[in-house]
């Protein structure tokens, strides 16, 4: 994700924490600050900090579960409305779905019945949680709303996937997630309509729920309409390669003369040695000279595909890599096309608006 700042890596998943998560924490601070003093601004900063801990180790939840079921969450990240694991891939069963998406919201329970025997231990006062004034009771009130606030029906949710989960056991995939989507898209109304006679933070909510169901939404069309097509029916045919012994000034040449962002770098015996993004491109000439190797700068764990791949696994590993492009090859191994985002985009786009598709 942009504009985010790697912390540590736990476990070989990444933590990192969004540049508008410290905007939050310093205007927080400021505010409290300005409020009670420095006393007050410097336990209202912890208690929003311990409450993105209890964040953190919800995803941790998610995680955990989709390892189980071979799934790998490259990074998590921190953003000022929570936390964001993001999967290799989504399961293939709902069982296992269903698993996943509970595990988040069980930890938060876990979390808040230690809190609650904590609370008891040192003898639990109604009128003390009322007025807000233990940390401990605050985080204990915050976890029972987390988990309530998570299994709403509606994504993106744990609720969401809760319910597509449990639809998806009676129902198509693509059906399943387009009801749970519509629930997720009525319920951001709803937010919307009370943030504008209560909290303006409901419309922001509003929004990152409708931005969410509607990706929802679109991903599950597309793996509905991947599984007819083969890789051959989407790849870009037209494009160029880079030699291993160009150097960084001829890929900005080939950058600026084509529309293409992606280049495949080709070895001297005509294989692909790797893929010289437009990313690493900008970055590498930032700091070194124009005359350095795209060799030296291209990435070389870029998996690939050939011509019969259906459509559907060549987008599970594009996916998994994280690539911006995936190689695609011909039965002799020779580079005949690649595969991209806007292709899978342009192919969901042009298969939606055929007539016999709406027809179906």
């Amino acid at each position: 994700m942009s504009w985010s700042l790697p912390i540590l890596r736990i476990y070989g998943i990444q933590l990192r924490i969004h540049v508008t998560f410290l905007l939050l924490i310093g205007w927080l601070a400021f505010g409290y600050y300005t409020q009670g003093g420095s006393a007050v601004a410097f336990w209202r900063v912890i208690f929003v900090l311990l409450l993105f801990v209890c964040v953190v180790l919800h995803e941790f939840g998610h995680a955990i579960a989709a390892k189980n079921y071979g799934i790998n969450t490259p990074d998590i990240t921190l953003l000022p409305i929570g936390g964001v694991a993001r999967l290799e891939r989504m399961p293939d069963e709902p069982r296992q779905e269903l698993i996943i998406a509970l595990a988040g919201p069980l930890v938060n329970v876990v979390i808040a019945l230690t809190l609650f025997v904590f609370v008891g231990w040192r003898g639990f006062s109604l009128e003390h949680a009322a007025s807000g004034a233990d940390l401990v009771v605050q985080l204990l009130a915050i976890n029972v709303m987390l988990v309530l606030f998570n299994l709403l029906p509606a994504f993106p949710m744990d609720g969401g996937r809760v319910l597509r989960a449990l639809l998806a056991t009676r129902l198509s995939y693509a059906r399943a997630t387009q009801i749970a989507a519509s629930i997720g898209q009525a319920c951001a109304f709803i937010f919307g309509f009370l943030g504008l006679f209560g909290n303006p933070l409901l419309i922001f909510i509003a929004l990152f729920v409708y931005m969410g169901a509607s990706q929802e939404a679109a991903l599950a069309q597309l793996k509905d309409i991947s599984r007819s097509f083969p890789v051959s029916s989407a790849m870009v045919r037209e494009f160029r390669s880079l030699p291993q012994t160009a150097t960084l000034q001829e890929a900005v040449d080939a950058l600026l003369a084509t529309s293409q962002h992606d280049f495949p770098v080709m070895d001297e015996t005509g294989s692909v040695a790797g893929i010289l993004t437009r990313h690493d491109l900008i970055g590498a000439l930032r700091k070194q000279d124009p005359q350095i190797k795209v060799s030296d700068v291209m990435r070389r764990d870029i998996p690939t595909v050939t011509t019969g791949t259906r459509f559907e696994e060549a987008f599970r590993i594009m996916q998994e890599c994280n690539c911006p492009v995936v190689p695609v090859l011909d039965g002799m191994k020779r580079l005949v096309g690649l595969l991209t985002p806007e292709n899978v985009t342009e192919l969901m786009m042009v298969h939606s608006a055929m007539p016999q598709r709406r027809a179906a």
